[in-house]
């Protein structure tokens, strides 16, 4: 007979760090790293289209530092809990079962995609807000 035991906390907060830290790298994405493309395309009218229909975008720029900052922070975080709090977790708590173990691989699976593809949008927005500008000055 199989025993069933309390659904661990630990899937539940993995999840819900990997798309915190997905929306804040997609808010960083929004405010600093999508403008400048667009303009570095010749989309200038795309741009204060956008700037008209969501205002908020200016405030997201104009405190841009905090917004990666904070996004980056959380990232960070993500990845120590995935790679290395996580595991530890698992074993001590034993929320695995061995004999059981796919689901475990499906969730953890799914929580590194969404934690790579967030750190992927955020080094996008950051290279576009921090260090494209730089280079076409100089080239310029």
């Amino acid at each position: 007979m199989k025993s069933i035991s309390a659904p661990s906390k630990f899937p539940l907060r993995a999840a819900a760090l990997s798309y915190l830290s997905l929306f804040t790298s997609v808010g960083t994405l929004f405010c600093c790293a999508l403008p400048s493309l667009l303009v570095l395309f010749g989309l200038g009218a795309v741009v204060a289209s956008l700037l008209s229909y969501a205002p908020w975008l200016v405030t997201l720029s104009r405190h841009k530092h905090w917004v990666f900052i904070v996004a980056g922070a959380l990232i960070s975080g993500n990845f120590a809990y995935i790679y290395v709090l996580a595991p530890k977790l698992q074993i001590r708590s034993g929320a695995c079962n061995p004999n059981e173990g796919r689901p475990c691989r499906i969730a953890g699976r799914a929580s590194r995609a969404v934690l790579w593809c967030s750190a992927a949008l955020y080094l996008a927005g950051f290279f576009s807000a921090y260090v494209l500008g730089p280079i076409l000055w100089r080239f310029d």
